[in-house]
């Protein structure tokens, strides 16, 4: 069984019908996840570090880390099922005595991107998933060309 895990980064958010695409990868390849079009805003939020008037449920979770001496490590997108990506938070907490601890918590794969981008942790997907996912680069090229020539996809 593959343990290992692979960096990635959200290399584009593209709204949907449905909600929002998120193209994750590395220059190897791409893979899509489709995510609710809110947390899809919030994460478009968090990576152009857009202010906002009111925090958002995830400003809330990182204040609440934050008061906790807590911060998100790093996130792994870590299995796949039925159609549904699964993530893992890795926080750690330092307490007044410099006494660390790492706490690891289930989340959804959107809630878990978006909590990274806010906290711009790394992303990592675990080499079980990666050896699965489809290369969705051609997809985002084809996407990326449409919009430059103002044309619909085919």
């Amino acid at each position: 069984m593959n343990k290992s895990v692979v960096p990635v980064q959200i290399k584009a958010l593209i709204p949907t019908g449905a909600g929002t695409a998120v193209f994750l990868g590395n220059e190897e390849k791409l893979f899509t996840i489709y995510i609710d079009h809110a947390i899809g805003s919030a994460i478009g939020i968090y990576l152009n570090s857009v202010e906002k008037e009111r925090p958002l449920t995830h400003d809330l979770m990182v204040s609440a880390l934050t008061a906790l001496g807590a911060k998100v490590e790093r996130i792994v997108i870590n299995d796949f099922k039925n159609g549904v990506y699964f993530g893992r938070l890795i926080i750690t907490a330092e307490n007044e005595l410099q006494q660390r601890k790492i706490i690891e918590i289930d989340a959804r794969s959107s809630d878990c991107m978006a909590l990274a981008a806010l906290q711009k942790a790394p992303i990592y997907v675990s080499g079980v998933v990666w050896d699965e996912v489809e290369d969705t680069s051609p997809l985002l090229e084809r996407l990326g060309k449409a919009e430059e020539t103002g044309e619909p996809e085919e």
